[in-house]
């Protein structure tokens, strides 16, 4: 039977796993962090300042979850088996404990450190800094594993007495609606389905996403702002700026996923800005955001160019980087309706404009470049075009997209 924990067992629970001696003294408040769909989290701070965070599964998803906490205790076991992967290391947390019988697993809480998401949302700035320690960390995570046999084979160790058969692709469309689905969403939302099912444009954009994935190194696969911690004193530390946290869906996977996933999380700041109103198209409220685009702007691009200056092969490797890290962002922010709509039950006018611009990106990546980053996909990669063997894409050659009449089923 699964063991539930609660302010009232944590401390006998940490007794048992060692994580707790009679030396350390507790203070009498706990406290129960903002939890995901799925985790329960609870905080525990200690009075010489040492804090430990315990993540565990509900139960009702235990069965249904794809390892989600094994995959993050498997990461963490990543880093001890290969040192030589020790700068990745340094982004993320140091993980004590994982109890798979239990579903839980303990970790070090990173008290210094504020969430990403929160900072903008509080301050309402995007200094550089912060976008180049990104841009730099992630291509860091993605070069050091590039192609690397023995990780991608660590990697797809299974949970003790269970299997993987395969690495899973996100560049998944929605699910067709059926009544179970309309039984479990607002009446409002059946607007989504209507307009996803009716675009044979966007179904068949999304198929060949899903045909042209290509799995190539290590992905935190969950990349968006609340994944990310500051440190608060970022503006006087020359490194360790930001740290990674949740690694419950890292796998082998294709890079532009969590470039696009990022750069769709900086998106939805500005398209949750929009001011709504049945008179207004969708050009005229993106014109008129309480946030203006142009203010989130350079920190996308410069997140972006130095990733490419870490990691210029990967412009080799796929010559369509930037296209195809555009279109998973506008497949993310898709994602991310459907998620709104499924666990909160929440759907407006926001997501229609959303939904729209999403699907805009998706399909006409070339010209959403230039809307996005404010330049040319050429003018991006310039900086990285004189090293040797990097692709540079003709602007010239306008190459017209071709669309399905029905969409076809893709392999993954």
């Amino acid at each position: 039977m699964l063991l539930s924990l609660s302010s009232l067992n944590v401390i006998q629970y940490l007794q048992n796993a060692d994580l707790f001696s009679s030396e350390d003294r507790v203070l009498d408040q706990y406290e129960l962090k903002e939890s995901s769909q799925d985790n329960q989290n609870l905080l525990v701070t200690f009075t010489n300042n040492r804090q430990l965070l315990i993540k565990q599964k509900y139960k009702i998803d235990i069965e249904n979850n794809h390892h989600e906490l094994f995959n993050e205790w498997l990461f963490h076991q990543l880093l001890q088996q290969f040192p030589i992967l020790g700068n990745i290391s340094e982004l993320s947390s140091l993980i004590l404990c994982y109890d798979q019988e239990n579903s839980i697993l303990v970790r070090s809480y990173l008290s210094e450190y504020i969430e990403l998401g929160k900072f903008y949302q509080n301050s309402s700035i995007f200094p550089i800094e912060i976008a180049n320690s990104i841009g730099t960390a992630l291509a860091e995570l993605h070069r050091t594993t590039f192609l690397g046999k023995e990780y991608r084979d660590f990697m797809n160790i299974a949970p003790p007495g269970e299997f993987r058969y395969h690495f899973y692709n996100p560049s998944q469309g929605i699910d067709s609606i059926n009544p179970d689905v309309l039984g479990r969403i607002p009446t409002e939302a059946i607007k989504f389905h209507i307009f996803y099912q009716h675009d044979q444009s966007l179904a068949s954009a999304i198929a060949d996403l899903s045909y042209e994935w290509t799995p190539c190194c290590l992905i935190h696969n969950d990349l968006q702002l609340s994944n990310i911690l500051l440190h608060s004193r970022w503006e006087q530390l020359d490194n360790c700026l930001i740290r990674l946290i949740d690694w419950e869906a890292c796998s082998w996977g294709d890079p532009a996923f969590d470039l696009g996933s990022l750069l769709a999380s900086y998106l939805r700041i500005w398209l949750s800005s929009l001011v709504v109103d049945n008179t207004l198209n969708l050009e005229e409220s993106l014109n008129l955001a309480m946030i203006p685009l142009d203010i989130i702007q350079p920190s996308m691009l410069a997140l972006l160019r130095a990733y490419l200056d870490t990691f210029p092969l990967i412009l080799e490797y796929r010559h369509d980087l930037i296209l195809r890290v555009v279109q998973f962002t506008g497949l993310s922010l898709i994602h991310q309706i459907k998620e709104m709509i499924e666990y909160k039950k929440y759907f407006d006018q926001h997501h229609i404009y959303m939904l729209e611009f999403g699907k805009n990106i998706l399909t006409m990546p070339q010209k959403a470049v230039l809307t996005i980053f404010g330049i040319s996909e050429s003018e991006i990669i310039q900086p990285v075009a004189d090293l040797e063997n990097i692709f540079q894409p003709e602007e010239e050659e306008k190459i017209l997209p071709i669309y399905y009449e029905k969409t076809r089923l893709r392999g993954c």
